[in-house]
C-alpha cells in the first residue's frame, strides 16, 4: 500500500497486491443473475413510484393552496424537498436504464426527470459514468475530487483560509453543510450547461431546467409574504440537499481508496470499494435503491425490486472467494463517514499543531 504523510497522519491508498486478482468472480454472478431473470424491467413497479410521487405533488398543490399565509408552508416545503429527491431516484435509474426497455427511451426519461428535479442530465451522467468506472479510484473517480469537503488527506492540506477552518472540522460540519447541497447542485447543472464546449441538448436542458425553478418560485413569491417566500425556499433547498446528500454518502466514504495505479478485476473493484446499508424494504424506499450499492455497482441496470435478490447472490460469491462485503446500518454508516472525513480533516491543521513537531519543539 501506498502512503500519504502530512503531520502525523497517514492516508493508506489500497494497491493490486491488496486485491488479488479473481478470475471469472463477475462472470460467475452475472450467470446466475441472468438465469434468475433479474435484469428484466419492471414497468409495474415504476409506473407505482411514479404515481404515488404525482400523488405527492398534488397534495403539496393542494397543501399550498389551502394553507394560505402561514407559516405551515414550510411543511410543504420540506414535502417537496423529499418528493424531488425521489425524483431525482428515479432519474437516477432511468440514466442506467433500469425503467424503460430501451437505452434511448431511458435517456430521454432521466432528462426530463432532472429537468424537474432541476438538475442537468448532462452534467450529472458524465460525472456519475466516471465514477461508476473508478468507484474510490484517486484521480479517476469525480466523487472524491474536493467541493468544499476533502476526501483525500493531499487535498485537505491545500486548504487555505476559512476553507481550512472547514476542512479541520469537516465532519461534524457535513450534514450542515449539505443544507446548501440543493443550490450547489442547481449551480453546477445550470454552469455545465452554459461553459461546457460539448453538451447534447444543451438549450433544452437549460430551457427545462429554468422552467421548472421559475413554477417553484414564482407562485411561492406571488402567494406568500417575502420573508415566508424566502424561507420556503430555504426549507425546500435545506432539505433536498440533505436527503440528497444522506442518500448518497454511506455508499463509499470510509471505503478503501485505489490507487492511481491499482489494477483490479472487476468484481474486486466494485465490491470492495462499495458500502450496502441494512434495514430492508424501508431502507430501499427511502435510499431509492442505493442501500443497495454492491450490487447497484455490480449490475448498474438492474431494476430496483431485484436488488433484494441479487444481494443473496452476491453475498454468497464473497464467501466463496473471501471477498469482504461491507454492509452497516444507516446510522452507522453516518457515524463511519463523519469520522472518516475528520480524520482525512486533520491534515489541513497548522503543522505546528502536529504532535511530533510539538514533541521536538519541546525537546
Amino acid at each position: 500500500m501506498t502512503e500519504s504523510r502530512l503531520g502525523s497522519v497517514r492516508q493508506t491508498y489500497a494497491r493490486t497486491e491488496d486485491f488479488p486478482p479473481l478470475t471469472h468472480a463477475f462472470t460467475d454472478v452475472a450467470r446466475v443473475v441472468r438465469e434468475t431473470g433479474l435484469l428484466r424491467r419492471t414497468p409495474w413497479f415504476y409506473a407505482l413510484v411514479g404515481a404515488l410521487i404525482v400523488a405527492g405533488f398534488g397534495g403539496c398543490i393542494a397543501g399550498f393552496i389551502l394553507l394560505g399565509q402561514s407559516w405551515y408552508q414550510l411543511l410543504i416545503a420540506g414535502a417537496l424537498g423529499i418528493l424531488f429527491t425521489q425524483v431525482a431516484f428515479l432519474a437516477h435509474e432511468a440514466a442506467h436504464r433500469q425503467i424503460l426497455t430501451s437505452g434511448p427511451a431511458n435517456f430521454r426519461l432521466a432528462a426530463v426527470l432532472g429537468g424537474i428535479v432541476g438538475m442537468s442530465y448532462h452534467w450529472w451522467d458524465s460525472k456519475h459514468t466516471r465514477h461508476h468506472a473508478n468507484p474510490n479510484r484517486v484521480g479517476k473517480d469525480p466523487d472524491i475530487e474536493i467541493d468544499t469537503i476533502s476526501f483525500l488527506e493531499t487535498d485537505a492540506a491545500k486548504a487555505r483560509g476559512p476553507l481550512r477552518a472547514i476542512t479541520r472540522h469537516q465532519g461534524w460540519l457535513f450534514f450542515p453543510l449539505l443544507t446548501l447541497e440543493g443550490i450547489n447542485l442547481h449551480f453546477l447543472g445550470i454552469k455545465h450547461l452554459l461553459t461546457a464546449k460539448k453538451v447534447k441538448g444543451r438549450w433544452r436542458e437549460l430551457a427545462g431546467i429554468l422552467v421548472r425553478l421559475a413554477v417553484v418560485i414564482v407562485p411561492v413569491f406571488l402567494f406568500l409574504p417575502l420573508g415566508m417566500a424566502f424561507a420556503f425556499m430555504a426549507v425546500q433547498l435545506a432539505v433536498f440537499g440533505v436527503y440528497m446528500g444522506a442518500a448518497f454518502a454511506p455508499n463509499h466514504k470510509g471505503m478503501p481508496i485505489i490507487a492511481p495505479d491499482a489494477k483490479l478485476d472487476f468484481f474486486s473493484k466494485q465490491v470492495r470499494t462499495s458500502r450496502n446499508i441494512s434495514g430492508g424494504w424501508w431502507a430501499t424506499w427511502l435510499m431509492g435503491g442505493l442501500n443497495y450499492q454492491v450490487e447497484h455497482h455490480l449490475f448498474p441496470n438492474m431494476p430496483r425490486p431485484a436488488l433484494s435478490k441479487a444481494r443473496e447472490i452476491v453475498i454468497d460469491q464473497c464467501r466463496a472467494l473471501n471477498v469482504p462485503y461491507t454492509e452497516t446500518t444507516l446510522w452507522r454508516s453516518y457515524a463511519i463517514v463523519v469520522a472518516y472525513l475528520n480524520r482525512v480533516g486533520l491534515a489541513a491543521r497548522d503543522p505546528f499543531d502536529c504532535p511530533v513537531v510539538s514533541t521536538y519543539r519541546r525537546a
